[in-house]
């Protein structure tokens, strides 16, 4: 038993927009390794709340890659149990990220607050760690700031003298800075928001991504509803 007809090409549809789903969980799992890439590149995280926001749109795009493919299986073998599956798993999974927009909203503030902490922890110990100093020499010279929130956090930091920074807050083609460092010969910005900048600037990406998922989500599980009532219905395939 299959379907016919109308049914036929809403199998179809259910199979294309299950592939443009199928294609958009792979988007996501690309952008959160590159996300994640790019924060190991230029700190040494140890907070929960700084690297969350990539790891979670890793596994959301490795969720949307297998329940976009088992909804192709499932579509184009007309196996009404699949499809029902699949109905359900989609619906849950649009609720979960309505959720996670409105918690995202709501806590945006906490990543900043984390990066802070994080980059403060690491200029601590600046000068008593090897892999913390290259990570912010990285960081530093990667965009173009100085300090958590400008270079005049380098003053507190233990092992320092009075007014001095390290040589990669120095801005190129200036003699050495870091015993007198000003606006003019080093990095003004703090780096927390030249990062968050960056996240800002890549978030109309994420934003984009999951709007593009969401109108497939809500069309696979129209067309899914639909075909299992054909399926149910017990038409035949021409």
């Amino acid at each position: 038993m299959g379907v016919e007809g109308g049914m036929k090409c809403v199998k179809f549809l259910v199979f294309f927009f299950n592939f443009i789903f199928w294609l958009c969980g792979i988007a996501l799992i690309v952008l959160g390794i590159l996300v994640q890439i790019e924060l190991n590149n230029t700190l040494q995280i140890t907070s929960v709340s700084a690297s969350g926001a990539p790891i979670v749109i890793l596994i959301v795009g490795v969720v949307v890659f297998f329940i976009a493919f088992f909804g192709c299986c499932g579509a184009w073998k007309e196996n009404y149990c699949m499809v029902t599956t699949f109905a359900i798993l989609l619906t849950v999974i649009f609720l979960v990220e309505i959720a996670a927009a409105i918690a995202g909203y709501i806590f945006k503030n906490q990543i900043k607050d984390a990066l802070d902490v994080e980059i403060r922890k690491e200029m601590a110990q600046y000068n008593t760690s090897k892999e913390f100093r290259e990570a912010l020499d990285k960081l530093q010279r990667g965009y173009s700031c100085c300090g958590a929130t400008n270079f005049t956090d380098w003053f507190e930091v233990p092992g320092f003298s009075p007014r001095s920074v390290p040589e990669s807050c120095c801005k190129r083609n200036t003699t050495d800075c870091t015993k007198d460092p000003t606006p003019a010969n080093v990095f003004k910005d703090g780096c927390v928001s030249q990062m968050e900048g960056w996240m800002k600037k890549h978030v109309v990406i994420v934003a984009g991504v999951a709007l593009g998922i969401a109108f497939f989500e809500l069309l696979g599980i129209i067309f899914a509803c639909c075909l299992m009532k054909g399926i149910r219905s017990g038409y035949e395939v021409m």
